[in-house]
């Protein structure tokens, strides 16, 4: 019986007959007394947001803004990604004290904080900050250097608004950054970034 011939060229350029889901992750304050009233509300309008056109979000596996993101997409039957600090889920829960609800799947990387951080970022194919504090601030960095499509949602407190001047007073360009007060419109912006982005490299393959 003759093999089937396979297409090297399809294969090479991103064109595979199956097709993956974009990652969204969502970073943001896990304490969020810094956050601005509302804040919650348009977390979890993100999450749903991320479900409704279905991607999968992906979350440190943490309380705050991700978690209030997390429980959005599971509202709308979204599938979630947790990424965690600790090394077991005995340690998740009872070291970090960390949940594990609205969550379909974690990963438990036992690389602390920092490492976490890393591995979360490069995980997904684009990031969405809300409120947050230093550790938010660390994973925008690293998406920023690791020139990731970034949506800031403004007006969500902490440095969600202060990204800007920092962006402005770094001096090494815009990046890939979008921003708005608006869930959905952010989404849009970050979605649109994502295809410019395939395209230019000639990806293909993946559905919005």
């Amino acid at each position: 019986m003759p093999r089937k011939k396979i297409n090297l060229e399809n294969n090479c350029n991103g064109n595979h007959g199956y097709h993956l889901k974009y990652k969204i992750c969502v970073s943001g304050a896990a304490e969020t007394g810094c956050c601005a009233e509302g804040t919650q509300e348009k977390a979890e309008a993100v999450g749903r947001e991320i479900a409704k056109r279905g991607l999968v979000l992906v979350t440190g596996a943490t309380t705050g803004t991700p978690y209030w993101a997390a429980k959005g997409a599971k509202s709308e039957g979204g599938i979630v990604i947790g990424i965690s600090p600790a090394a077991s889920k005995a340690a998740h829960i009872k070291t970090y004290r960390l949940p594990i609800d609205h969550h379909d799947l974690i990963i438990y990387t036992g690389f602390n904080y920092a490492g976490r951080n890393l591995l979360l970022i490069r995980s997904a194919d684009a990031i969405i900050t809300i409120c947050g504090r230093i550790g938010t601030l660390n994973e925008f960095t690293i998406a920023f250097e690791d020139q990731k499509p970034i949506g800031v949602l403004e007006g969500t407190g902490g440095m969600a608004d202060g990204l800007r001047n920092i962006v402005e007073n770094a001096h090494r360009g815009p990046g890939k950054v979008v921003y708005s007060e608006d869930p959905v419109e952010l989404l849009d912006k970050v979605l649109a970034v994502i295809k410019e982005e395939e395209e230019k490299n000639g990806i293909k393959g993946r559905v919005l």
